[in-house]
Parts: C-alpha cells; structure tokens; sequence
C-alpha cells in the first residue's frame, strides 16, 4: 500500500511553487540527456571495439532491460520513501553508468553503462513525474503530464547534439561528454534538495518497503487498452530505431558519417515531439493519438524514399514529421490509458503500458539488427516500415471502435 501523499495545491504553492516545479523538470531532462548521449558515439564504438551491427542493436536494447528492472520492482519505491529520496540514488546511477562509459575499454563496458543508464532514467523518470505533477499549482493533471512528457524529450533532444559536437569537434570524442555530464548531474543532486518534498508519511525501514511488481489490465478495459498500447509500442519504435540506427543510415547511405550531424538528426526528432506536446493541449486525447497514428507511416516509408534517394532533405522533412507523430501518439496514448484506469488499479495499468512502450523501443530495432545482418540494412529498413504501418492501421481501426468517452 502507497504511502499518503501530500497533494493539495495550497499546499504546493507555499512550499516551492513554480522554482520547485522547474527544478524537478530539470532534473527529469537532465536524467534523459544521459540515454541518448550514445547515439551519435555509436560508429566511434564499432570503430574502437570492433563489434557486429547485431550487437550494437543489443547495446542498444540493454537499456531497455534496466528500465524494466526500475519500472517492476521499484516503480513504486518513491511513493513510500519520498520524491527525493527516490531521485538521488537514481542520479546515482546515472552518474556511474557515465563513469562506466567514460572508462569503457571494451564492448561490455557497453553493455553494462547502457544497463546502468536505463535504470537510472527509469527509476528517476518515476519519481520525477510523480513529483511533477503533485508540485503543479495550476488545474488539470493534463498540464502537468505534458510538461514531464516534454520534459524527458528535451533531455532526449540535447544528448545526442551534446554529445555529437564535443565528439567531432573537441578532444577525447569517447569521454568528454560523459566526464562533463557527470558534474551536470553533480549540479542537478544539489538542485534538487531545495524542492519541497511531497510524500509526507515515509517508510524508514527496508522491511517494510513493498516491493512486488504489479502489472494486469482489467478486463473490461482490455478492448479499449489495446490502442494507445500499440500506438505506444509503434511509437517508440520510432524511437528505438532513431536512437540505435540512424548513424549508420546517416553513414552510409547519406554519406554523412559526422557524429555532430547524427546527434543533430536525433535531436530534431525528439525536439519536434516535445514542442508538439506543449502546443497541442487542446487537441484532445484520442484526437492526439490517432493524429499521431496517420503521420508515422508516412515518416518511416520517407526514410526509406531518403534511403534509396540519398536525399538529406527528404530526411530532414520525415524526421521532423516523425517527431510530430511520436509527440502526438505518445501524449494521446499516455492520456487515454490514464483516462481508461481504474483508480484502484491505476499503477498496474500504467504499467503494463509502460510494457509495451519498452518493447516497441528495443524488439524492432533488434529484429532490423538480424535482417540487415542476412540481407541488407534497405531490406530491412523496407520491413520495419511495413510492419509499423500495419501496427498503425490496427491501433487505429481499434481506436475508433472501442474510443472511451472523452
């Protein structure tokens, strides 16, 4: 049983108020600068370490597991230990996973700094976006949800670009970043400390943590669940795909093998989907979902025209269509499976879609992996896209049919 949590907006506003609300969405974007700083590293890594485009795919989808290890035993662990006794351990982690890749001197340095990585962003990512939302002075958890959705694609979008410009331009490309990230994150502990704690009755023993994952959707609620679970999981193979593989497809079919020019690709995308989610409040949650659902084929099938064309524009124009599909179908998504949970089963629900956007981030991507390695990466590429589209068409056919009241 959760901890009480202290959420009036009086209450809130006394204690921190908007300060406090901008240090938390700091720390929360702080937190996935760190994921994707990689990225644009990743042809560095096959050049310094020698390994097969099916393992960095695995590289990759090894956050994936971190994340999962976060979200099913400790998705709960801020609501019983405080906000931010929750969020120091997790920047913990986030700071040895950047000292793992600062001293990697082999591909399983990789794996486990990308292990470390995604269990630092999933443990922070809950108890940051908890925190949000019981420190936002303003009505509507809608608001709040869009600034920590926002919030985490920021931090997404100046990771690569971070990392990209001080791999081509400064020196140590396969260190810098993570030693300079690591007094970011040095900064951002401090920072923290000066926002108001919202949990006001906290376990203090180990013993009395509950720490068994609960995942489930209810039955009368599955129909209408499919949807945004699909979406998500489409969505974020986007994602994955942008965040293990572009460099490559930048490489070697666009001829442009520029770490600075990846991280700029990368971050265009998650740019454009955190500026969509702040300036889409008003389109509502299915409408959002389903936008997003019509613009993702298109984004992926122009990938493939840039692909063949070898046309940097084409490019550019999927990649920002791309970012706007992912803004649109993850924020409708997020907002339907909150609509449609039960109160008294909320966090499994949440969970098991949380689930599915961690599957669609690295299953895909590894499948692309294993193709490109028996085929070609165009063959590859091709199959993605159609899968993706087919996983489009079905969530949104069900969307429509099984659409909760809005």
């Amino acid at each position: 049983m959760s901890s009480p949590v202290l959420t009036t907006l009086e209450a809130h506003r006394t204690r921190g108020g908007a300060f406090a609300l901008l240090l938390v969405a700091t720390e929360l974007a702080t937190m996935f600068v760190g994921a994707l700083m990689p990225t644009p590293l990743y042809p560095l890594y096959r050049q310094a370490f020698a390994f097969s485009p099916v393992t960095l795919t695995l590289i990759y989808a090894v956050y994936v597991l971190g994340n999962l290890v976060a979200l099913l035993f400790f998705g709960r662990l801020s609501d019983q230990i405080g906000r931010r006794s929750a969020s120091l351990p997790a920047i913990g982690f986030g700071a040895a996973s950047a000292a793992v890749f600062a001293a990697a001197a082999g591909t399983p340095w990789l794996f486990a700094a990308r292990m470390l990585s995604g269990f630092s962003t999933g443990l922070a990512a809950g108890a940051a976006t908890a925190w949000i939302a019981e420190l936002y002075g303003g009505s509507g958890r809608g608001t709040a949800a869009r600034i920590a959705s926002a919030a985490n694609f920021f931090g997404c979008a100046a990771g690569p670009l971070f990392a990209g410009l001080l791999a081509q331009f400064a020196f140590w490309p396969l260190r810098l970043s993570f030693l300079v990230y690591l007094v970011l994150l040095g900064a951002i502990a401090g920072a923290i400390c000066f926002a108001p704690e919202t949990v006001t009755t906290r376990k203090r023993r180990f013993a009395e943590l509950s720490l068994k994952p609960r995942l489930g959707v209810p039955q009368h609620i599955r129909l209408q669940f499919l949807s945004p679970a699909v979406t998500g999981f489409a969505t974020f193979a986007l994602i994955g795909f942008y965040g293990a593989l572009i460099p490559n497809l930048l490489g070697e079919s666009l001829h442009q093998p520029a770490p600075s020019v990846a991280g700029a690709a990368v971050c265009e995308l998650f740019l454009a989907a955190a500026v969509t989610i702040l300036v889409s409040g008003r389109v509502k949650s299915q409408g959002a979902m389903l936008a997003g659902l019509a613009l993702l084929p298109p984004s992926l099938w122009l990938l493939v025209v840039a692909q063949v064309a070898q046309s940097m524009p084409i490019f550019l124009f999927a990649t920002a269509l791309g970012g706007v599909s992912g803004g649109l179908g993850y924020r409708g998504s997020l907002e339907v499976i909150n609509r449609i949970a039960p109160a008294d089963r909320r966090s499994e629900t949440v969970s098991s879609y949380l689930i599915a956007l961690f599957a669609g981030n690295s299953l895909p991507v590894i499948g692309i992996g294993l193709l490109s390695a028996a085929t070609d990466s165009l063959v590859a590429h091709v199959a993605f896209a159609a899968l993706i589209t087919a996983l489009a068409a079905v969530a949104a056919l069900t969307g429509v049919r099984y659409a909760p009241n809005e």
